[in-house]
């Protein structure tokens, strides 16, 4: 049985990253989605285990001086990070795996895994960025103004991912997304 392949997909807050994941789920029969740990607080609707496994700030420091994240990062005031056993298993077992996780995390996944495919979701512009954040209608002017702050900073590292893909509609992303995958299948890998 061959390895899995680790599928890292990232971009600004907003971009889409849940919506294309979930929309991926249901069309790929062999993406395991890698559920992330955070310390942020549940929006209406998320599942503890189903969205994120929800940590208190003493569980996620716990998971970080035990070596039982992936990755983790700070972001706007909260931690975010992806359980390492989960993701080694899953790979292990010949599954493709793919981590929704922000830019500050998915550089440092590329350090300990370089062979993965990382993958950049972005936005059509970034009013429409705006427009889908507001949309949301659980955040405050001050959140939405530093998350379009960070998301010009997180756009200008693009290039340190090996494909790029504009969310403007969700079906044509996925498209795009599939296709990527189904390439690094067929790569002949040195």
């Amino acid at each position: 049985m061959s390895k899995g392949l680790l599928i890292v997909l990232s971009g600004p807050s907003g971009v889409g990253k849940g919506t294309v994941c979930n929309a991926l789920r249901g069309k790929m029969d062999n993406l395991v989605y890698s559920v992330s740990a955070t310390t942020r607080v549940p929006r209406i609707g998320e599942e503890n285990g189903v969205n994120y496994f929800f940590k208190s700030h003493d569980e996620f420091k716990y998971m970080m001086e035990n070596e039982q994240l992936l990755e983790y990062a700070e972001y706007v005031g909260n931690y975010y990070g992806t359980p390492r056993d989960f993701v080694e298993d899953t790979l292990q077992s010949g599954k493709d795996i793919i981590l929704e996780i922000e830019v500050q995390g998915a550089l440092k996944v590329k350090e300990k895994f370089p062979e993965g495919i990382f993958i950049f979701l972005l936005p059509p512009s970034l009013d429409e960025l705006k427009d889908r954040i507001c949309g949301r209608g659980t955040e405050t002017q001050a959140t939405i103004d530093h998350r379009l702050s960070v998301a010009v900073d997180e756009i200008g590292l693009v290039g340190h991912y090996d494909y790029a893909v504009v969310n403007d509609q969700i079906d044509q992303a996925c498209k795009r997304i599939e296709s990527i995958v189904i390439a690094e299948h067929c790569k002949v890998r040195g």
